[in-house]
């Protein structure tokens, strides 16, 4: 520019004359884009794309790793930047990066942040990114020169690392003091992405919130606050190997990154990210909600009742909760939507019993975070409805549950006996049942000065575990307590015990906005059986099945795994039962309980489903139905089922087939499930009779015994349009008998992909395919492992000359190969990719064979001249490994018939590799492995082979006595 570069202030200034936040993120986009030519990209999505080894986006760099890494795609709008600059946004919370048990404890921990980051590919490295930060931080934003301390990498001697004396260097020729520029080791100052992969030396920026003209040096990387990190500049140099070692980087890259919290903290001359307008606007919107105590940034025992840290969890939660449900991630049950309903769930028990705010608070407060964030991410801004929709909804669900909980757990403390660990039975249930984070409990139970009893809870996990896995509790019988035996059976009938009622199973409708809403049932106990008895009263602590005369819940039947949820006694909401599984016997549908007080017959009862589980069950057994259909469509009539299973996870699909089914069908049976899922269908339920029903023409129906009445269920078409006398309706869509719970309509299935296909037996395969979120991120794994592919393929043609190059890209397609056969994926795209990765190995061992045999060619003319005609070779000889060695050995005995030779090869390491071949003039006088070993024995090695070739290897120190044993060997032989 030609003129000096400064500040440009927008409306909205800062207290005091300092930069409002959004100023300071926009000057340092601006400085780089516009002072240093960097392309300006936004940040990624929070979700991580096609990384199953990311809960969350957790740092600037996870969307530029295919570059680190080379994967990326030549072609690719990515592959074209050279520098960059961005505001990436962070969330870290669960997996290996997890902060979320610290946030609210202090005033610097968060869940979510934002990362200011500049990248170099192959561009600039050291000097101009250190000048660059130094010009930003004391010339743009005025930071004094005398409070900055930087630090460079020490150096490592057990890797062979020299001190990073040329960032050192940059750093004094910029004019930082010597007693400013500090060294510190490997874990302080070497940066690595994860076990293998690309890494390097840092220099990170640190400030000194006290100055005055003190030297501060002793402070850094102590962990104090006074002097804090606030700059780390990566300089990607390296790759560590699966074995450990460390090799240069064909391409030096440079990854910096800045919280944009603790910059604004100091420029704001602040002490904690909590007191800059990053968040004090939601601190108010928190007091103005609540109504209580303002905000007075105290911590520890000065936070008398942790009003102070319920401020921070819910301003920094609301944060998390707002971009993550902008992103598509939104409060569930697994993987990092188990996470966030973790958030939120923590950030509405410290609304409800700390700050003792109304209901709808942590929704309230959305309109501010999108005020303070809206502008750098206008998606918070387009979705800001939908983010109050959803944590409403949540809280709502949440509210109830945590007030239950609450009531549960003092009655359980009032019950203790002094000094004894809180129930691992009862927090177990309010896990299990309630969704109540474990973390939670042991929060609230920590605030009563109560531990839980750890051990057994941990049991009890196990059990569960174990169960879900397929087997039985430590213990105990599998089914004891659901199935009933004979005489149980005869015995409810002869007492004219009536069958359950299980129809309000399907009880079930679409609310406005289009989600499902699950109606408790309330029932009567009518029996309880266990020990294989038939019992009137159970006691507290006891698992037993339970008998009611109706139910909500669906019992495991048909392929589809049964409900799981709780029931209450009537007029007592703060008693959960657990129902752990359900069966169904002779009409009876029995629930398995653990009973957590005493339960009897004639007891009345409310029902309550897990509405998560039994909605995802829904999804995928609709989901049964349409595979099965699309299955039929496309390869032919006879195509028949052989079996299914349903689960809130994944669906299984067995059926008879005359071939393995090509990649072509696979891609043709989701197409088929796909449109009929954007026509979004409406599935069609009836009971007819049995005999009625069988009459359509391309039912399908499964070998097992069906009700009479019987259910069917129809995509799309109405029931009674398919009973209609000679209608050809079924043939064109799904009609099944099926008594399991099925969607609505089939647009909430969203999506289908089938992960994987298999012959269980000659005839027989088995399909296993995913729904909706978990479909999404099948296909989007299975397009970024494409890429990784498609970018070593590329590569591949360049047709290398170096066979440690040719060595790697093998190396390469062996992972790729291993990801590629194990990441949940589009199967269809699985098997195109492995074929792909099978002839780039059988390309690259080719390749590598043949610029061996090459070297070896060069190797042998040089030492055929060197020993012309003589009956024994003993020399060294350059090798890069023992398998070119060998080839030496061959093709010297090939060229010389009557010559034995042994070769040795010294590496750099300090190994020295051996190869050895006999005549056969000479055996069995003179033998290879006995040749081998007694010269490796010399070098303190290990030889071994057969009497014609063989190989070791020892220790160079060794060497020459090797060489003088080999030919005394030899001489001694023959």
């Amino acid at each position: 520019l030609a003129v000096p570069w400064r500040w440009r202030c927008s409306p909205r200034c800062g207290a005091a004359g300092c930069p409002p936040a959004g100023q300071v993120r926009a000057a340092f986009l601006r400085f780089f884009e516009e002072r240093h030519g960097h392309s300006r990209l936004p940040s990624a999505p929070v979700r991580p794309r096609g990384d199953p080894r990311l809960l969350f986006v957790n740092a600037g760099m996870n969307q530029f790793k295919p570059i680190f890494l080379g994967t990326v795609h030549p072609r690719s709008e990515l592959a074209q930047h050279r520098r960059v600059v961005n505001s990436q946004k962070c969330v870290r919370a669960g997996g290996k990066h997890n902060d979320l048990e610290d946030v609210g404890r202090d005033t610097y921990h968060h869940t979510f942040f934002e990362m200011l980051g500049n990248w170099s590919f192959g561009d600039y490295f050291k000097e101009k990114a250190c000048s660059m930060a130094w010009e930003l931080l004391t010339e743009v934003y005025e930071i004094p020169k005398d409070r900055l301390y930087v630090t460079y990498f020490a150096g490592d001697s057990s890797l062979g690392l020299s001190a990073d004396e040329e960032c050192r260097d940059v750093w004094l020729c910029l004019g930082v003091p010597a007693s400013h520029v500090l060294p510190f080791p490997l874990k302080d100052n070497f940066w690595e992405m994860g076990d293998t992969g690309p890494c390097g030396p840092c220099t990170e920026i640190h400030y000194d919130h006290v100055g005055g003209g003190r030297n501060a040096a002793a402070l850094v990387n102590q962990g104090s606050p006074d002097v804090v990190e606030i700059w780390n500049l990566v300089f990607m140099q390296y790759s560590r190997e699966v074995e450990g070692n460390l090799l240069p980087l064909p391409q030096y890259h440079v990854d910096t990154g800045m919280g944009l919290e603790r910059l604004v903290t100091v420029l704001q001359n602040k002490r904690s990210n909590y007191d800059t307008d990053l968040f004090t606007p939601i601190l108010d919107a928190i007091h103005k909600g609540c109504r209580g105590p303002r905000y007075q940034g105290l911590v520890g025992d000065a936070d008398v009742g942790h009003v102070n840290m319920a401020y921070r969890v819910v301003a920094d939660h609301v944060r998390t909760l707002c971009v993550c449900i902008t992103d598509g991630i939104y409060p569930g049950f697994s993987g990092a939507e188990l996470v966030l309903r973790r958030i939120l769930r923590r950030a509405v028990r410290f609304c409800s019993e700390v700050l003792h705010a109304p209901p709808g608070l942590l929704a309230s407060l959305v309109p501010t975070v999108v005020e303070v964030l809206g502008d750098a991410y206008p998606e918070l801004t387009k979705n800001a409805d939908q983010i109050m929709d959803v944590i409403n909804e949540n809280e709502a669900a949440f509210q109830s549950s945590l007030e239950r909980g609450r009531r549960i757990i003092e009655r359980t403390v009032q019950q203790m006996e002094p000094s004894t660990n809180f129930p691992a039975e009862v927090a177990w249930s309010l896990y299990g049942n309630l969704g109540f984070p474990l973390d939670l409990i042991d929060l609230i139970l920590e605030e009563k000065g109560i531990s839980l009893d750890s051990a057994a809870f941990n049991e009890l996990a196990l059990e569960d575990a174990k169960r879900k896995a397929g087997g039985p509790p430590a213990g105990q019988l599998e089914d004891t307590n659901t199935r009933l035996d004979v005489h149980s059976l005869a015995q409810l009938q002869s007492n004219n015990v009536p069958a359950t009622d299980d129809s309000p199973k399907y009880t079930y409708t679409l609310g406005q906005r289009g989600q499902y809403e699950f109606s408790p049932c309330q029932a009567t106990v009518l029996m309880l059986y266990r020990d294989q008895s038939l019992q009137k009263e159970v006691g507290a602590g006891q698992r037993c099945g339970v008998i009611l005369d109706r139910t909500n819940f669906y019992a495991e039947q048909g392929g589809q795994a049964s409900d799981q949820g709780y029931m209450v006694h009537l007029g007592q909401q703060d008693i959960l039962f657990p129902v752990e599984s359900v069966r169904v016997c002779g009409g009876y549908v029995i629930h398995e309980v653990t009973a957590v007080e005493t339960l009897r017959a004639g007891d009345q009862v409310q029902l309550f489903v897990d509405e998560a589980q039994r909605l995802a069950c829904m999804t995928n057994h609709t989901a049964t139905h349409l595979l099965n259909f699309a299955l039929r469509h496309v390869l032919g009539d006879n195509t028949e089922q052989r079996g299914s299973h349903v689960t809130a996870e994944w669906l299984r699909f067995d059926f008879n087939t005359k071939g393995p089914v090509t990649v072509e069908q696979l891609q043709q049976v989701e197409q088929v499930v796909q449109d009929v899922i954007k026509r979004n269908e409406v599935v069609h339920t009836a009971e007819v009779p049995l005999m009625l029903a069988r009459r359509v023409q391309g039912l399908r129906a499964v070998d097992e015994g069906y009700p009479d009445p019987v259910r069917i269920v129809s995509l799309g078409v109405p029931v009674e349009s398919v009973l209609t006398c000679n209608s050809e309706a079924a043939m064109q869509t799904s009609v099944e008998l099926c008594c399991g719970t099925h969607l609505l309509q089939t647009g909430a299935m969203e999506d289908l992909a089938i992960i994987s296909e298999r012959q269980l037996v000659k005839g027989i395969s088995r399909v296993i395919a995913v729904t909706g979120r978990q479909a999404k991120q099948a296909r989007e794994a299975g397009q970024c492992l494409a890429m990784e592919v498609d970018s070593v393929s590329l590569r591949m043609k360049e047709r290398s000359t170096s066979i440690p190059e040719m060595q790697n890209l093998s190396k390469e397609v062996g992972q790729l190969t291993k990801m590629v056969a194990s990441t949940p994926m589009p199967q269809w795209q699985r098997r195109e990719l492995q074929a792909i990765l099978k002839v780039l190995q059988r390309t690259a061992n080719t390749a590598v064979k043949k610029l061996e045999m090459q070297q070896a060619e060069e190797k042998v003319q040089s030492m055929l001249a060197k020993h012309c005609n003589q009956p024994v070779i003993i020399d060294t000889v350059p090798a890069d490994s023992l398998s070119i060695l060998m080839k030496v050995v061959n093709q010297l005995c090939d060229k010389s018939p009557g010559t034995s030779v042994l070769l040795l090869s010294p590496q750099a390491s300090g190994e020295v590799l051996c190869a050895c071949q006999v005549s056969k003039n000479c055996l069995p006088v003179l033998s290879a492995a006995d040749w081998a070993m007694a010269v490796c024995t010399q070098m303190e090695g290990k030889a071994g082979g057969s009497p014609v070739v063989a190989k070791g290897s020892g220790n160079a120190k060794g060497m020459q006595g090797a060489l003088t044993t080999a030919l005394e060997f030899a001489q001694s032989k023959l």
